[in-house]
């Protein structure tokens, strides 16, 4: 295993460490049904060969005298990786963009991010082009092959990378509206292949040995920084999907040779769902699945039919692998939302909406910190352009994570539910404010509300209280109306499944939302056939 030193202080030079112990092993492994529509086969790298591309690249992007912020839109190909790795050892930070999101939510991230340039894939650089003109000051748009002849000026970047210098710039969604920007540093990225590696139980690394499959997007911290430091620490080779396909998803372990993989709730449970087969039994091959928000429900169900077990964490993105929180070691309380109990290096405490800490057994908003002198250790920089937001979730010292958990019998943690105005669908932070924000200029609402209510497959579906504006009747049309509307400026998981007409919706003395008695009513209209149920129209949208 790598240990980190001032030599590896940077992901960069982590795969250059890597690159001399394990020349000839897989760094980075794509299946064939992930890349079928741009490659006739799978596509591998080497150590040693994704080394050799991501210096070609690094001196692209030197020749160029690039600085700033440069934003990806490479999916989840070898070419985010060559181009991430090449930027970063230059000191320049990336913003990664899914371009499965609309128009105007990439404009917010190119403005908000001060992007000096995008580049993209050929099949995106039209759209990107158009975007980049709406922009106050249009930024220059690349594809992978052509980023030597960009040229910046006046770009300050630092000489040569250190433990604190950024990154990535990974947009998270929060109670605020807009999602915010998380600094995170080359030292965030070490800590969470530190944390990882260190790992002994149920979870554990192998050095050059593992195949880690993750089907989870590289605009994510799960896939950009966990399972990717995982790997590229240990020797191992990093499995990544384009995304989750659940008729070719055992295809593609049994292909890439995968020995452990990465989920979130929904996979779960949309696997349990497909034809029994008589080859279900993966106990051979994957010695473990490493996640978060599988429905009680499926739990056993799914390690007693598939013959794995599922390993529940906590994390979230700005607390990194310095809070985090896994269920690595029995009992490991199957069926209770439970993720383990916190390490030896993790402060902790579950406190009630004064701040003060709970009793045992009570429910309380879980707070978490690095133990030692240096609380933020392993957590992000903080939020860009947002001082009192990184105060307000480090307020009395702690991470304020905003959900809440509850303490079992044995000291561990199981999760309840989010204090705070997130919608958690199929692994996706969507904030109820910034769909609020959108569905609020339709001519048809009066005052509307975003909500969660239960979805046996996805953990959370976004539910729509609308109170109508005169002279709209509460139809489906109507409901299938307003989804249209959120899906032209929202990416597709974003707008509502589920829409719930209201003459009234509850609101406190000073007329602001009670939006916990809103999250009652949504579930109870949705439970007695009461709301109209619209999750066939969210459409994934074709890439253009």
């Amino acid at each position: 295993m790598i240990e980190p030193s001032t030599e590896t202080y940077s992901p960069r030079a982590v795969l250059s460490r890597s690159a001399l112990r394990f020349a000839n092993h897989d760094a980075l492994h794509i299946p064939a049904q992930a890349c079928k529509h741009y490659a006739s086969n799978g596509v591998t790298y080497t150590y040693s060969e994704l080394d050799t591309a991501v210096t070609l690249a690094t001196d692209r992007w030197r020749q160029t005298g690039v600085g700033g912020r440069i934003a990806l839109v490479l999916e989840n190909r070898a070419e985010f990786f060559i181009q991430w790795l090449a930027l970063n050892a230059l000191g320049v930070s990336v913003i990664p963009i899914n371009h499965e999101m609309s128009d105007e939510e990439i404009l917010y991230y190119l403005a908000h991010g001060e992007a000096t340039a995008i580049c993209c894939l050929a099949e995106h650089l039209a759209r990107m082009q158009g975007i980049s003109t709406t922009l106050d000051s249009a930024i220059p748009v690349t594809v992978c092959s052509d980023v030597q002849q960009l040229r910046f000026e006046l770009v300050l970047r630092p000489d040569e990378p250190r433990a604190d210098t950024e990154c990535a710039l990974l947009y998270t969604s929060g109670s605020t509206g807009k999602p915010k920007a998380c600094i995170l540093s080359n030292d965030y990225f070490i800590q969470q292949g530190v944390w990882y590696q260190s790992l002994d139980g149920h979870v554990s690394l192998r050095e050059g040995q593992d195949r880690l499959l993750t089907p989870l997007p590289l605009s994510h911290m799960n896939a950009m920084s966990v399972s990717t430091m995982a790997m590229f620490m240990t020797g191992g080779c990093l499995i990544q999907l384009d995304r989750f396909h659940p008729s070719t998803w055992w295809e593609s372990v049994r292909e890439s040779r995968a020995t452990s993989l990465h989920y979130l709730g929904v996979l779960p449970a949309i696997l349990l769902a497909l034809p029994e087969q008589s080859d279900d039994d993966f106990s051979d091959q994957i010695r473990f699945g490493f996640g978060a928000g599988v429905n009680p429900a499926h739990h056993a169900r799914f390690e007693t039919r598939f013959g794995f077990p599922l390993i529940e964490a906590w994390a979230m993105t700005e607390c990194g692998a310095g809070g985090a929180i896994i269920a690595n070691r029995e009992p490991r309380h199957v069926g209770r939302c439970c993720f383990g109990t916190p390490l030896e290096t993790v402060d902790w405490q579950l406190v009630d909406e004064q701040g003060q800490t709970v009793a045992f057994g009570e429910p309380g908003e879980l707070r978490v910190r690095a133990k030692g002198n240096d609380p933020g250790k392993g957590f992000f920089s903080g939020y860009l352009k947002n001082t009192d937001a990184t105060a307000e979730i480090w307020a009395d010292g702690w991470l304020n994570t905003g959900d809440v958990v509850i303490q079992l019998e044995d000291q561990s943690l199981a999760f309840v539910d989010r204090r705070k105005n997130i919608i958690r669908r199929s692994g996706e932070n969507i904030s109820a404010l910034e769909i609020e924000a959108v569905m609020s200029h339709h001519t048809a609402i009066k005052a509307v509300i975003a909500t969660p209510v239960p979805d046996e497959t996805r953990g959370d579906e976004v539910a729509l209280c609308v109170i109508l504006a005169a002279g709209w009747d509460a139809t489906e049309i109507t409901a299938r109306d307003l989804q249209a509307h959120a899906m032209r400026q929202l990416a597709y998981f974003k707008v509502p499944g589920w829409v719930v007409f209201c003459d009234e919706l509850p609101v406190t003395a000073s007329n602001k939302p009670r939006r916990a008695d809103i999250k009652v009513l949504a579930r109870q209209r949705v439970g007695e056939g009461l709301a109209f149920d619209i999750r066939d129209g969210k459409k994934r949208q074709a890439s253009a």
